[in-house]
């Protein structure tokens, strides 16, 4: 069945700073498009969904959006002037009575609506963003990175929620499992040109690789060609001048050819050394506790820090992993307990909050001016693993330009800030380190090669970070906070967390059964079987009734239309999409009826 357009984009070009980001690009987006947008760092993916919204202006082309449809932008930096509270500002544009959207929303991804604007955090904006795009529930929803700042747990209420809806949408992330799970098509941003393939994101590198390497052979039959064609001209054009100018520009056309072509951009040239050899152990820690504010953020820890273990911890935002990370340096001290380390360690530490960088100074002068870089006398030299190099040469080892090494840090984006940080980090010898949240905003070929240089570096890496395919990846070992300042330690990634978590739970489950119930326990069952609805249960539990009445009302509607004997042969086309609409509706009265069902007896329980 055909999907009708929800938006179209026609020959747009854009150029930006005299540099074109697009020229003559062209897509449809369908109803119920499900794709992910990728691309470098830098090829323009944020500026193409901002034409998409609407937000800028292409040069030259058309921007047309169906009559009827809605579209709506999760805004990276969302304006906030004029509104009191997180929640006015997710809750603005809805209509009276919707704020229950918002607090599903909130609920869902960790934020907190009765939070002034005033003290938020820039997370908690882009929480805030994301939960007003999803409250409005536009027709396509175009999301830049919505997995940033949001925990595991949240991701998995963000994925649950884009699987069941209706609505189109685009997504850019650099979240690898996010991307598998949800996306049905790619679009592929590379040189100013849009690529589509009908497939999910897991297609996306075989597909690539195959277009680089017939790029590859076209570019090879072309040098061939220009070489045998240069070679007749100097051989024989003398003799046959006026007979053969047409040969000699076409040879000329050649060399304009390869010429125009744009060259791919390379992968960063990224090196990660380990210093000097740590001690066999690394880091010790007994019984360490810590709390702040009267919570408890770590109980009774105990952990064993081995020379080449990669260690994760995982758990939900505000848990305390950052807290931990700081203990374990020993930049903190605990209530309780006590942390040792072993001999000749050298940190090198990747700051989620960026505080490493400078916003005002230039590139240039964020990396010459570490004391641990600068060369002696030498202004334009850094010092990088004992050796000086030349600032500029190393700002290219990082995909940086020559003119982006006097621009001022804050004119970065945020994959950007994440490179530049790891230059300064990649430049200083080291024997541990310490990753929090590093793959934030990076694109997936520098995340690739990220998890390649810690594949092969000889010192230990502790790491804090929600994407689990680079934990799948990295990691040796899991430290899951599970709450209560609880931990417990895992062997094995992401994955094999979740495997032994299960595991256990079961195991839990099985012994429990098989213990007799006391009236205490019985007890304590009921009530926690009759703590009652959250708010937003309890709003579904009102709003069932009144959708099962339309539902069935469209139902009884359908069902007429289609009892029509001549529908069928007269109007095929009508006779299908009434049957579709039918089995869909009967399908949501269903599910709604089941809902009303387990709420209603859930709030009977509490009565």
């Amino acid at each position: 069945m055909a999907r009708a357009p929800l938006l179209q984009l026609t020959d747009i070009s854009l150029t930006f700073g005299g540099e074109p980001v697009f020229d003559d690009l062209s897509l449809i987006v369908h109803e119920r498009d499900r794709m992910a947008l990728v691309g470098r760092n830098g090829s323009g993916k944020s500026t193409l969904m901002k034409v998409m919204a609407g937000l800028v202006e292409p040069d030259r082309g058309a921007r047309v959006v169906t009559p009827g449809v809605s579209v709506g932008y999760m805004e990276q930096e969302p304006e906030m002037a004029g509104f009191s509270t997180l929640g006015d500002y997710a809750a603005s544009g809805l209509d009276a009575g919707e704020m229950y959207r918002v607090e599903r929303a909130g609920e869902g991804l960790k934020f907190d609506p009765a939070r002034p604007v005033s003290t938020a955090s820039g997370g908690e904006r882009r929480r805030a963003a994301l939960a007003k795009l999803m409250a409005e529930a536009p027709d396509l929803m175009l999301l830049d990175e919505p997995t940033n700042h949001l925990d595991i747990e949240a991701i998995g209420w963000l994925e649950s929620e884009l699987k069941q809806t209706r609505a189109g949408y685009i997504l850019i992330s650099h979240d690898r499992e996010f991307l598998c799970e949800l996306s049905q098509a790619t679009l592929w941003i590379d040189r100013g040109m849009a690529r589509r393939q009908e497939k999910g994101f897991d297609a996306f590198e075989a597909w690539r690789d195959k277009v680089w390497e017939e790029e590859d052979q076209q570019r090879h039959k072309l040098n061939r060609k220009i070489k045998s064609e240069a070679r007749w001209a100097v051989e024989g054009i003398s003799a046959r001048r006026k007979r053969n100018q047409g040969r000699v520009r076409a040879l000329q056309a050649l060399r304009a050819e390869r010429a125009g072509q744009i060259k791919r951009q390379g992968t960063a040239a990224m090196a990660l050394t380990s210093g000097p050899k740590s001690g066999k152990k690394v880091i010790e820690a007994r019984g360490i506790a810590k709390s702040y504010d009267g919570r408890q953020i770590l109980t009774a820890f105990d952990l064993k820090v081995q020379r080449g273990d990669r260690v994760a911890f995982v758990g939900p935002n505000g848990v305390g992993k950052t807290t931990l990370l700081k203990l374990l340096l020993k930049e903190i001290e605990p209530d309780t307990g006590d942390v040792t380390h072993g001999t000749s360690l050298l940190v090198a530490v990747f700051d989620q909050t960026r505080a490493q960088l400078d916003p005002e100074m230039t590139l240039w002068e964020s990396l010459t001016g570490d004391k641990e870089m600068r060369v002696s006398g030498q202004a334009d030299q850094v010092l990088v693993r004992g050796q000086p190099r030349h600032v500029v040469g190393y700002l290219k080892d990082f995909l940086f330009d020559e003119r982006q090494a006097r621009a001022p840090v804050r004119s970065l984006s945020g994959g950007e800030k994440a490179r530049l940080l790891l230059a300064k980090l990649m430049a200083k010898e080291s024997n541990l380190l310490v990753l929090d949240e590093p793959t934030n905003d990076l694109d997936i070929e520098t995340l690739d090669l990220l998890q390649e240089l810690l594949d092969d570096y000889d010192g230990t890496v502790l790491l804090v970070s929600h994407d689990r395919d680079f934990l799948d990846r990295v990691t040796t070992t899991t430290i899951a906070f599970e709450g209560g300042g609880r931990t417990t330690v895992y062997a094995g990634g992401w994955s094999d967390y979740q495997a032994q978590k299960a595991e256990n739970t079961l195991a839990d489950r099985e012994t429990h059964a098989k213990k007799p119930k006391t009236k205490d326990q019985n007890v304590t069952r009921d009530k926690q079987a009759s703590k009652g609805l959250s708010f937003t249960e309890k709003h579904r539990l009102e709003e069932l009734p009144g959708l099962m009445d339309r539902w069935q009302a469209e139902i009884t509607k359908l069902e007429r239309l289609l009892a029509d004997p001549e529908l069928f042969s007269r109007e095929p086309v009508k006779f299908r999409k009434a049957s579709e609409a039918l089995a869909e509706r009967q399908e949501k009265l269903m599910g709604a009826e089941e809902e009303w069902l387990m709420l209603a007896e859930k709030a009977e329980q509490a009565d």
